[in-house]
Parts: structure tokens; C-alpha cells; sequence
């Protein structure tokens, strides 16, 4: 066998050293995949099982009633004793081991074991499993000793990080609420600000409820996942305008002026394409409002804002937009375009006769909350108020005198 050997001089290894061909360029991908697949692997399995140390903690300090039975200040003991043992290690403050507590209770007090057990099977579902990665990782768990050890341990819940735990349990009112987060935490990775975000929109209340024809035209998986990600109403508490009354066009600006912020109320997953992008037809020039494009859904999402009630001739005008869309925008590769109308108000029942006819998928949505601009008054208001303020001063001060 032919011993490897390497020459004195120094050099350096270049890729014009060897002959790469298709088959070497397919093996390193290949590699270059299986590493990245080990290091997801490593990372969510030191984190789960952090987390389950974090459970069973919890657990101790519930069924040993650890309080009852050595004093009231037992879990900052424990804090000390553990910190002193393991200086290095973070997450053994005091207040960190009362959410473990909390955590605990939270889903074994309150929890419905048949719900969590559904959760389960819907997460580590092959079919609803977005990456491969996680499924094969689930069943390792599931079939290796964490299973044995931690036998109530819910396992998805190894998936989601501890400080996306923390937020859930403290901001979540019910379990059917808590678990819509730690799915949506780990169906599209969100971070914990991201998390936070969708939380204080109340995403578990408004989403999956838009008035929309999504299943009349749209395959039962996509019409799922849009109405998943599109909400009934949105909170535009981000933007401001001058006046009570606004235009459609004041309504675009104040919403465009922080593209951050509306990409956050608009949800993850969201790009931002451009406002007032014009398309032309027949020699007509006419202008979407907003156009975005869904990374998840693969598929561009056609926004038309209106500062007034819903009119059943809005669905006409955002149907021609959506079919612009997919003539002009659309390629091969994206889904059917969707269209998304944002209105100050509506009656469903109007809405709904209105996408009859309709072959495109569109929903309809609501909005609250902007803001009206404090205006100041000018300096000719400022020096009219002041005349009018002294001349009141001084018939008081008249008063007053006559009648000492």
C-alpha cells in the first residue's frame, strides 16, 4: 500500500491541485449536508436534554413539596448549592428555578394529557414534518434513554428553547394557547423576539379565521397553511397619520415608513417587494398597493389597503391584481398568488357573496389601532390664545378689585 507522503517545501492546497469532477462536487455536498445535519442533531439534543433537567427539576420541587417541607427559602438554597457546585454553568438562578417550578405545573395542573399527547403525534408526524432532520431526532428521543428517563417529559418540547418556554408559560393564558406557540416555534424556527412579536398580536386568536375562498381554490395543504399565516384583523399601532380623516395614500406611507414594523405585524415569513408597483395592461397604468412575497408559501401576496368599509367592488379590482401578478410576476417555480384585502371594516356576509365568481384566492382582513398625529398649533394660534388668555386675566383681576 502506497504510504502518503508530503514534500518539504511549504505550500498551500488549492482546488487546482486535484481534478473535480461531477462526482466529487455531488460527495462534497453530501458531506458538507451530513455535517450540518450533525451539528442540528448536537445542538437540539444538549438542549433537550438541559431542558429535561429543567423539568425534572421542576417536578422535584413540586412532589417532594420541597417548600412545606425544609422552609420557604429552599429554591434560593438550592439556587446557592447548585451555582457553588457548577460556577460555570448559566440558567441556576433563583428566579430561573421558580419558572422550572412553574413550567411543571403549568402543563401537569392545568394540562389536558390527551391534548399534549396530540401535539405529539402532530409534531413528530412524517407527513407535517417540515424537516427530516428534526423527525429522525424525535424518534431518537423517543426511542433512546431520555425516553426512559423522562417518561412524562413531553417531548416536542425538547425542540423549543428555554427562554421560548419562559415567554409561553408566563404570557399564555391556556394550554390549547401555549401550544399553538411551541408549534409555531418549531414548524418555522422562530426566535424568541419573533415569538414574542406573534404573542403580543394574539396570533393564536386572529389567525386561521380571514374571511377568504382559499379552499374553494387552493390544494387543502396550501389553503391550510395560508390561512396560517394570514390574520383576520391587524394591529397598525406602528404608524401614524396627520388626520382623523386619511386617504388610502396617507394610510400607505404611514404603514411603509418602518418597513420593520410591518413586516413584523405582517408575520414571519414575510419579504417586502415594493409599494405602488405599477403594472400596465391594455395601455392602462395602474398600481398595487403593496406586493410581498412569502418565503414559506412560496408564492407572491398581493395587498390592497383600504381606509374605509369593505365594498363588494374591491374583490373585483384585487382579483384583476392577483391575475396581473401571476401573468407578469409569477414563474413556474411559485405557488398560485395570493391576494390579501385590508380594510377599516366589514360585513362577512357581503364579503363571502362577493367571491362568488372568483376564481383567484383572496382574503379579507381588518385593521385597528393607527394613530393620529399630535398637531401643534401654529404661532398665530399660540399668540390668539395668549391675547384671549390675558384679556381674561385681566377682567378677572378687575373683578376682583371692585369687589374688595
Amino acid at each position: 500500500m502506497k504510504k502518503e507522503s508530503y514534500s518539504d517545501e511549504p505550500s498551500m492546497v488549492s482546488s487546482h491541485d486535484i481534478h473535480i469532477d461531477g462526482d466529487y462536487a455531488e460527495w462534497i455536498a453530501e458531506v458538507k449536508h451530513r455535517y450540518r445535519s450533525a451539528q442540528v442533531k448536537a445542538a437540539v439534543k444538549v438542549n433537550a436534554e438541559k431542558l429535561l433537567f429543567n423539568w425534572q427539576l421542576g417536578r422535584d420541587l413540586v412532589q417532594k413539596k420541597a417548600e412545606e417541607r425544609w422552609g420557604s427559602g429552599v429554591v434560593e438554597q438550592v439556587s446557592l448549592d447548585l451555582r457553588r457546585e457548577f460556577p460555570n454553568e448559566k440558567g441556576f438562578s433563583a428566579p430561573n428555578l421558580w419558572f422550572m417550578k412553574k413550567w411543571y405545573l403549568y402543563y401537569t395542573e392545568k394540562g389536558d394529557c390527551k391534548r399534549i399527547q396530540q401535539f405529539n403525534e402532530e409534531i413528530y408526524s412524517p407527513k407535517n414534518q417540515k424537516d427530516i432532520i428534526l423527525y429522525q431526532l424525535g424518534r431518537e428521543l423517543q426511542d433512546g434513554k431520555m425516553h426512559q428517563v423522562g417518561a412524562e417529559f413531553p417531548l416536542p418540547f425538547a425542540l423549543v428553547p428555554w427562554r421560548h418556554h419562559v415567554e409561553i408559560i408566563t404570557k399564555c393564558k391556556s394550554i390549547d394557547e401555549a401550544l399553538f406557540y411551541l408549534g409555531k416555534t418549531i414548524e418555522q424556527g422562530l426566535s424568541r423576539d419573533a415569538l414574542i412579536n406573534c404573542i403580543k398580536a394574539n396570533l393564536y386568536k386572529h389567525q386561521g379565521k380571514i374571511a377568504n375562498n382559499f379552499s374553494e381554490h387552493l390544494p387543502v395543504l396550501q389553503s391550510k397553511l395560508v390561512q396560517e399565516v394570514l390574520k383576520e384583523n391587524y394591529d397598525f399601532g406602528f404608524a401614524t397619520v396627520t388626520h382623523e380623516i386619511y386617504d388610502e395614500d396617507e394610510m400607505e406611507a404611514a404603514l411603509t415608513r418602518n418597513v420593520t414594523d410591518l413586516l413584523l405585524e405582517m408575520g414571519t415569513g414575510f419579504a417586502f417587494i415594493g409599494k405602488q408597483k405599477e403594472i400596465i395592461v391594455g395601455g392602462h397604468s395602474r398600481k398595487i398597493d403593496l406586493l410581498f412575497y412569502h418565503i414559506r408559501l412560496r408564492c407572491f401576496i398581493v395587498c390592497e389597503l383600504k381606509a374605509k368599509p369593505f365594498e363588494p367592488e374591491f374583490a373585483g379590482k384585487l382579483n384583476f391584481y392577483v391575475n396581473a401578478v401571476d401573468e407578469l410576476v409569477r414563474t413556474p417555480d411559485d405557488n398560485p398568488t395570493i391576494g390579501l384585502l385590508i380594510c377599516s371594516d366589514m360585513n362577512k356576509t357581503e364579503v363571502q357573496w362577493s367571491f362568488k365568481g372568483i376564481t383567484t384566492p383572496i382574503g379579507v382582513a381588518t385593521y385597528n389601532n393607527i394613530r393620529i398625529k399630535d398637531v401643534l398649533p401654529t404661532k398665530e394660534q399660540l399668540k390668539e390664545r395668549m391675547e384671549l388668555l390675558q384679556k381674561e386675566m385681566r377682567k378677572t383681576k378687575m373683578l376682583m378689585n371692585k369687589n374688595r
